[in-house]
């Protein structure tokens, strides 16, 4: 087993790549990631033999020039790289084996839209249909009730394709291939969503045809994630907001939204596609926060006001 140097580098590296598409079947915004990132490696790596050595002044180079969050993605890259080479016995020992990664992380919330701040949102996109009855501003709207109504990532949103896609009466059903091309369905029951979406289908029939997707821009091909950025910025500018609103903030209202609810976390991991019911927990801060509000405003202690009033050597208390 030969060892790794840049000339049989960058050739691992196809040969991977390659694996994670038709193997691993993963996602092209996960293989743009990988390649990114192994492409990195293999410049700093500039033809010295890779070990332990030069994997430790990787992960320091990392630790200096990005965050926190893009460092550990970095390595976890580099890293499932070298755990592949080991399993198909390209390489004797994994090197990452002998090196010890340690990367404090801070704890992000995730960011959630209020809900006033949705119903604005939505209120702007309908009100410019209602005056203008333009047909993308009825497609912009598509976007935005299912960004909502499913919870579903921005990526999974510009996939959707006729086949993945059908409404039965006033359900909607969506067959969604996640990270992972795990399968994962959901079905909306709200008539209003499921009907205005409808009527896009019908206003849009010949260009989802031609396309084969669902969400299409004005030169009939599938709509772009950073089109559903420039939507979503759209009428957050319209509804004077004072907020920066991303799609995937989307997502984690409605998974918060479900948990504040009362959802099993269990079924709030099924719907957002998620392989570890950790990964759903952090969800679960987030709605303690909500929980202490709503105790705070509700429960009949918080009516109550005490103030101790002294009177001569003693202390009296005073209920109002």
């Amino acid at each position: 087993m030969e060892a790794l140097h840049m000339e049989n580098l960058q050739h691992y590296i196809d040969w991977y790549l390659t694996v994670c598409a038709k193997e691993k079947r993963l996602s092209a915004d996960t293989l743009k990631a990988y390649g990114i990132d192994l492409r990195q490696f293999r410049d700093f790596a500039s033809g010295k033999e890779v070990g332990r050595e030069l994997l430790s002044g990787y992960i320091q180079e990392l630790n200096r020039k990005f965050s926190p969050r893009s460092a550990k993605r970095k390595i976890a890259s580099v890293r499932a790289f070298f755990r592949e080479l080991e399993y198909r016995e390209l390489i004797g020992d994994n090197p990452f084996e002998k090196v010890r990664v340690r990367i404090q992380m801070p704890k992000q919330l995730p960011r959630v839209i209020p809900e006033d701040s949705v119903k604005k949102i939505l209120r702007q996109a309908y009100a410019a249909y209602s005056a203008r009855q333009s047909r993308w501003i009825l497609r912009d709207i598509a976007v935005l009730e299912l960004l909502f109504s499913t919870g579903i990532r921005v990526s999974e949103l510009c996939r959707l394709s006729p086949e993945t896609f059908s409404i039965a009466g006033e359900q909607l059903r969506l067959l969604i291939f996640g990270k992972g091309s795990k399968e994962r369905v959901i079905e909306v029951d709200m008539p209003e969503s499921v009907k205005v979406i409808e009527r896009y289908l019908r206003v849009f029939e010949s260009e989802i045809e031609t396309s084969g997707c669902i969400l299409v821009n004005r030169d009939g091909r599938a709509l772009s994630t950073q089109s559903v950025r420039q939507i979503v910025n759209r009428y957050t500018k319209l509804a004077d907001l004072p907020l920066h609103i991303t799609p995937h903030m989307f997502r984690h209202t409605f998974a918060t939204s479900l948990l504040e609810a009362g959802v099993d976390i269990r079924y709030i991991q099924a719907f957002l596609g998620h392989s570890s019911i950790s990964t759903t927990q952090i969800y679960t801060y987030v709605s303690s926060q909500q929980q202490a509000k709503l105790l705070a405003q509700n429960h009949p202690r918080s009516r109550m006001s005490f103030s101790a009033k002294r009177t001569g050597n003693s202390l009296e208390s005073v209920v109002y």
